[in-house]
């Protein structure tokens, strides 16, 4: 039924598709027929981060970046949604045409730019929100913030969101906000995590709960940078890691159509790049959570990433190429594989 579905889709340019599928899949939730299309959620709880997750599979940023759609995503069998990435202000994002579909590779390049209706309709559609599984809110900057004052949108949602987020992130890898990914090494990354890590504890204290802190990297790193990132996550007590976001690279898909478009590229090409990347932060942080991202379109895919050392996986590029199924699948292959150990 997907295959039919994404066949008259791919006719439409992808952004638009976008947004057809997504209205399609409200429609079946207020027909109470979304369950029907992911199948029943596999249960396979697991405790990470002082949370409880149904299971190991969950949605990528990105998808839903207002959290308009995410009781009918949630209804997919998701064990977690994460939502965003969300400003402090509405912004539009970059012009179209920036999303991009490279079919022959499983591949998407984006360049939303940070795209998003601001942190406080984000807010009042998560507290209206019916999904009982985790929530996972992705924070970023404005893109007319200057890079040298990025922390203050950070502090500025991180304080908006913190009493309706089961845990945060902070996303500081995306290539589509210029300068951002400057944020991820040394002092400006240190002195971002020391600033919402300190934030973060006081407004666990004052809320009387706990929102588990996760930072979200590039897979363009050197053993040596990731090594260094590790460090600063490790040194300013966050929570858990988020591996990988897109690539800038275009080595994979060199010679396709849109190959040469700007954007971050997602999808299969990213897979081998984001397990480097998650094989390296497990031997330098070998306790903290991993949540690895990055080319899953198979149950295969998922317990590979769970073999470089990932606890949890999100889907994005893979959920649009395969549909629904995508996530049972891959939360079946997790369970039996956890069964088998």
């Amino acid at each position: 039924m997907y295959s039919l579905a994404r066949s008259i889709l791919f006719r439409l340019d992808a952004e638009t598709a976008h947004g057809v599928a997504l209205k399609g899949l409200d429609l079946a939730g207020r027909l109470g027929l979304a369950g029907r299309l992911g199948g029943e959620r596999v249960e396979d709880p697991v405790e990470l981060m002082g949370l409880r997750f149904p299971n190991r599979v969950g949605l990528a940023a990105g998808l839903d970046k207002n959290a308009d759609h995410l009781d009918v995503l949630g209804a997919l069998g998701f064990g977690f949604v994460e939502v965003g990435t969300v400003t402090p202000k509405p912004q539009a994002g970059n012009p179209r045409p920036r999303l991009f579909r490279l079919p022959e590779a499983g591949a998407i390049i984006n360049r939303m730019g940070f795209n998003n209706a601001g942190v406080d309709h984000l807010v009042e559609k998560v507290r209206a929100s019916r999904y009982d599984g985790v929530i996972g809110i992705n924070i970023g900057k404005n893109l007319t913030t200057p890079v040298e004052q990025a922390v203050d949108d950070y502090l500025a949602c991180l304080r908006k969101v913190h009493a309706h987020a089961h845990y945060i992130t902070v996303n500081i890898s995306s290539p589509n906000t210029p300068g951002l990914r400057n944020l991820q090494f040394g002092e400006q990354l240190d002195g971002l995590l020391s600033a919402l890590r300190e934030e973060g504890s006081r407004l666990d204290r004052d809320g009387g709960r706990r929102v588990p802190l996760a930072v979200k990297i590039a897979p363009d790193m050197e053993a040596e940078e990731v090594c260094l990132v590790a460090r600063c996550l490790a040194g300013n007590a966050i929570d858990a890691v988020i591996a990988t976001n897109t690539t800038i690279s275009r080595e994979a898909v060199a010679g396709l159509p849109h190959a040469e478009e700007a954007g971050g590229l997602s999808g299969r090409p990213v897979f081998e790049a984001s397990n480097a990347v998650i094989r390296e932060l497990r031997r330098q942080l070998p306790e903290m959570p991993i949540i690895g991202v990055g080319g899953i379109d198979s149950g295969e895919a998922a317990l590979a990433k769970r073999e470089a050392g990932a606890d949890l996986v999100q889907l994005y590029s893979g959920f649009i190429y395969r549909g629904p199924a995508l996530v049972g699948e891959c939360a079946r292959a997790l369970k039996a594989q956890a069964g088998a150990r």
